[in-house]
This record gives C-alpha cells, structure tokens and sequence, in this order.
C-alpha cells in the first residue's frame, strides 16, 4: 500500500442491467410499501478515554451512521474507532488503523475479542487492486485426537463442561495475525500501534453496558485470575461507568510491543499460557502447549471471489464457510429473481429462508479445513450447481416437501460440478467482533475476529491479563465429518469478512459476530444494502430471517404478521424473535458512509482532514 496524495475518483459504475432504483421504483420494495426505516438516531457517543481525540473536533464525525471524506472506521467500540481514527488522522492507512483497534479491543472488549482469539483480516490493496486475505484461526494442538470431547463412556461431553476445558482452547493467532498484516501492509511501528492499547489497560477504560452484562453472566466460568481482573479493589464486578484497568494485559502487550509476536509464542508468556491450558484439561498430554505455540503461523489466503448481480462478491474461504454461503444464499436470491419482490414481502422471506435450508445442507457436509478436506468449493459455487440447487426452491411450496427432505434439508452433489479444486492457502512462514476500515487512499480492511463463546473459555492467563479462546467446541464434538477434530487442524468457521467490488473496487465492506447467524445477517445487510438500496444504517437493521439444515425460521422484529402467515401457508415453520449478529458497515462512493449496528455499544467515526464537519445520524 502506497500513500496516494492525488486521491483516486470514489466514483462507481453500476451494471447497467440492474438499475435498482427504477425496479424499486416499480415493485414498491421501500418507501412504495409505507415502510418506515426502522433506525432511530441517537446522540453519539462521547469519547473521553483517547488523547487528542474528541467528537467535538472538526475532523471527526461520530455516530451510528456518518459521513465523512477521508477516512472511515465502524466498530462494536467507540473507544476502539476513536483510536483507529487518530491513526488515519496521523496519516496511516487502513491496516495501520485495523491493528491499532484490534488490540483495543482485547483491553475493551475482553468479552468478544482479544489476543487470546484468532480472526480473518480481508485487506483491499488501492495500489495493486488486490485483496489478500491474513488467516489467523485458531489451531488444535499436534497431540490432539478426535475422540476428546467424548467422555469414558464414548457419550459427547455436554456443551457447558466443553466450552470451559483445555481441550477447546486453541492455539491463539490474532498476535501472528496482527503482525504478518503489519510486516505486509503496515506504514506505522508496532509501537505506535499498540501504545494505546497499553494506556488504556494502564490507566483506565470507562465499562460500557455491554462489557458489563456479560462479566456478571460469565462469573461461573471464570477462574480466579479472571475474577480478579473483573472486579474492582473491593472485589466487587465492575459495572456501568466504572473505570476497568488491567495492569497485568498492559505488561503482556509491552512485551509485544518490544519483541513483537515471538513475545507471545515463545518464552514466559508462552509458557503461562500453556500451563493455564494443562490446568484446566481432562487429558493434559492432549492439549496446546508450548511447542504449539512456537511453531504456530498464519496462512495467506485467496478469497472467495464470485460474481452477484453484476458485482463481485469477495470474503473469506475456507476454513470459514462464511465467505462461501453469503454468496451462495445471495446468488440463490438472483437466480431465483428475488429483487422482482418488496423488501417485506411473502416471497423475499421465503426465498432467503428456503436458500439457507439448501445452503446450510452443503455446508454441514463439504466444510472443514482445506489443509485436511478436500472441499469441492468451485463445484459448490458454479452458475450451473447453484441453478440446479436454486430449481429446488418454488414460491408456494417449501424444500421439505422434497423426499427424504421431511425434517432437514439435504446436500446435493457438487462434485459433479468440480474441476480445479479449492482456492489455495499459502502458508506464510514466521464471541466474535467485526471492524471495517477505510483510508484516505482507497485501501479498506474487513476484519472479524473472536474468542468463540462470550468471554471465550472464561479461564484468563494468571499475571498475563488476557482470556483463552474455547474455538475448539466450533469442531464436531463427535468423531466424524469433515469438521472432526484432527492434530494441527483449524475449526470450520461462520465468520464471513466481506467486500463488494465495482469495477474492481470497493463499495461496500460488510461483517458480523454472532456464531451461525453470522452468515445471516453478513447476507441480508449486503442485500439491503445493494438490491434494495439502502443506506447502510437501515440495510443494518432491517429485519432479516435465519434458519440453516432444520425446518424453523427464526426473525427480527419487524419481519410483518402477514408475511410470515403467507409462508406458513406455503410450508414455512416459524420459530422465536430473536437478534442477528451486530454488523458494521462501510459503503464506499463519492463519500464513505459508516454505520454500526445500534443492538450494542458501537459506534462509526469518520475522519475530514479538511476539518469541515460533515453529516451523519446519530449525531
């Protein structure tokens, strides 16, 4: 990535076969219907914990949703998109910014994220016209066998005991990540990068709701070095606007900040960690340990890249299905002309509820770690697969009218459809948050990274200030399947870090946690976004639907009575009310558009170097 002061034109060609504004224009899919946008502005949320930063100063706008010229952040924190925007202000670019916040977020939102965790980094490179992917999922240790979450019986060891043994901890990648993703891209040292992690841990955050409520849900889980670092002098849980420091992280990332990722994988801090694992393991000699740790590295991936409705659809590959089955649900929804239909309509509901029954099905049986599986991808991509999936799917009648379909939806046969195999990786040597970044020049990070459960294992490393990751439980717990656990392997993912190309740039960066929904709602606000032509804070919170290989759809509020009674007429089974994901989003043209999803804390900020205080919701 190249500083470019002569700053590239943001203007974007659409395909001239979908102009979607004359078909919304014709079907009444928004405003025709008498649908009001369901957003509801609200004040910004004031910053008070970053040096040289306010919402007040003319260079940054705040909000749910804003605008801005010369930079853009959306994140779950608005602490953590006030540092990645001091960051474009001093001129680095969007990886510089994406790490910068990433390791704030292990200090801020210890519950969702942090070096204790893995992720994938999908990287726009303005300069090249390249996107390059920086895999850092997780690994289960070399001595790790696929029998290790059956207990003496062969009887699968409930849920609640796995999430917290050493078994589901695997070895950590965000601190690799980070820094392979700097050594790359990165303009700005490491110890600018993480010198505002380090003060925030050192001197003190403001607890926000969110932190808050899952500290006291996830007391049972946690060991004492982690009750310690969650309750105040008094031994009392922080709450709501009670200053949080963690001097014990604020030494563990100084150490990083002057060895850098060897800091981690090797030495005291590798060897804390490992210890922590053995301690908390039904079988000791099974699980990471130090030698895991030294030889652990990340993997450059290529992206999934297809072509949707004219645009190019780019995320994350295997061993994320993420990328993979957004683009399969929303090429189904092509195929099937779904743009035909109103944005609350019978039929659109019942297009993406029965694309993700046929969806799910593939994933459950081709998905693993492609270093391990032989994943038949561009069979399960093809045009001619995903039309032969796609005729399966009729308006007024439902997939599990099919044989044999009665109670879950069943795969099909895209090997018939294969002949080049899977993108590759290529291995380089040396519950979930998703941020986008964008810079002045162009440059835009999409970036979802996790501990898996809320606060992960629940176990923190003694002395070291940060939580272990329980990503393992993402294997089968059974010994079977492509996702079985395997000695080295990495666990199949839902995470799905996506970018929307024109013309082979960037218009749209879109993302989410929340475990399988995070497919769902990554899909619908893509589709809100492009299709139905909304501006991203109400692509966000439109309501979408999920379900996966079993017969009940789940919704948000907002999905209409009388749809969901049309569907269940024609064979739809309708489940709870319930909350999908909490995407960010960054749509890209004449001027960058951010907006965080208001079902947390979060927050967009937008950087004008001009200092001419733009627009936005939420202000």
């Amino acid at each position: 990535m190249v500083r470019k002061e002569d700053k590239k034109s943001s203007e974007r060609s659409y395909r001239p076969g979908l102009n979607r504004r004359a078909f919304l224009a014709l079907t009444g899919a928004a405003t025709g219907l008498g649908i009001v946008p369901s957003s509801v502005a609200a004040d910004y949320q004031a910053v008070t914990d970053v040096p040289g930063f306010s919402c007040e100063k003319p260079q940054f706008t705040c909000g749910r949703e804003v605008r801005a010229a010369d930079g853009m952040v959306s994140s779950v924190d608005p602490i953590a998109s006030a540092v990645a925007a001091t960051i474009l202000r001093e001129g680095g670019n969007a990886v510089d910014a994406a790490i910068a916040l990433q390791y704030v977020l292990t200090v801020t939102q210890p519950h969702g994220s942090g070096i204790g965790g893995g992720g994938f980094m999908v990287i726009y490179d303005a300069e090249t016209g390249t996107v390059d992917i920086v895999n850092s999922r997780e690994r289960a240790s070399r001595n790790a066998e696929v029998d290790q979450f059956l207990d003496e019986d062969g009887t699968v060891i409930p849920f609640a005991q796995r999430i917290q043994l050493g078994e589901a901890m695997g070895v950590p990648g965000t601190v690799r990540g980070l820094e392979t993703a700097r050594e790359l891209y990165g303009t700005r040292p490491r110890q600018r990068l993480i010198e505002p992690a380090i003060r925030l841990a050192r001197k003190g955050f403001t607890v926000d709701a969110f932190l808050a409520s899952q500290i006291a849900a996830h007391t049972g889980k946690f060991n004492d070095a982690a009750l310690e670092t969650f309750t105040d002098d008094d031994g009392t849980l922080f709450e709501v606007g009670d200053t949080m420091t963690n001097p014990d992280l604020a030494d563990t990332l100084r150490l990083i900040r002057r060895d850098g990722a060897e800091a981690f994988y090797e030495g005291p801090i590798a060897e804390d960690m490992a210890a922590t694992i053995r301690e908390h393991a039904r079988e000791p000699e099974r699980v990471v340990d130090e030698e895991d740790l030294a030889v652990y590295d990340v993997t450059l991936d290529e992206p999934v890249r297809e072509n949707w409705y004219g645009y190019e659809l780019v995320s994350q590959p295997p061993p994320s299905s993420g990328g993979a089955i957004v683009y399969y649900i929303l090429k189904l929804f092509e195929l099937l002309g779904g743009e035909e239909y109103g944005i609350r309509s019978p039929e659109k509901y019942h297009i993406l509820a029965e694309a993700q029954s046929v969806a799910w099905a593939d994933r459950n049986a081709f998905f693993g770690d492609p270093e391990f599986v032989d994943v038949p991808l561009e069979g399960l991509l093809s045009e001619a697969y995903l039309a032969e999936r796609a005729d399966l799917i009729e308006i007024g009648s439902t997939v599990y009218d099919l044989p044999g379909w009665a109670t879950s939806s069943q795969p099909g046969s895209p090997r018939d459809f294969q002949s080049m195999g899977a993108p590759a990786s290529a291995e380089l040597s040396g519950a979930t948050t998703h941020f986008s970044v964008v810079d002045r020049w162009g440059n835009a990070v999409s970036y979802t990274s996790t501990i898996e459960q809320f606060m992960g294992s629940g176990k923190m490393v003694p002395g070291r200030g940060f939580l272990i990751n329980n990503q393992l439980t993402d294997f089968s717990a059974t010994p079977e399947g492509p996702n079985r656990v395997e000695p080295r392997k990495r666990p199949l993912s839902s995470m799905s870090p996506s970018m929307v190309l024109a013309d082979g740039e960037p218009i749209l960066t879109a993302g989410s946690p929340g475990g399988v929904r995070i497919i769902t709602a990554t899909a619908h606000a893509i589709l809100h976004s492009i299709v139905y032509d909304l501006d991203p804070l109400d692509a966000i919170v439109e309501p979408s639907v999920f379900t996966n290989n079993l017969r009940p759809v789940h919704y948000e509020t907002g999905v209409p009575d009388d749809a969901r009674a049309q569907t269940a007429e024609w064979g739809l089974v309708w489940g709870n009310v319930e909350t999908h994901g909490n995407v960010q989003v960054i749509e890209i043209g004449d001027e960058l558009i951010g907006a965080a999803d208001p079902t947390r804390d979060g927050q967009a900020v937008g950087f004008d170097r001009a200092g001419g205080r733009r627009h936005g919701r939420g202000r």
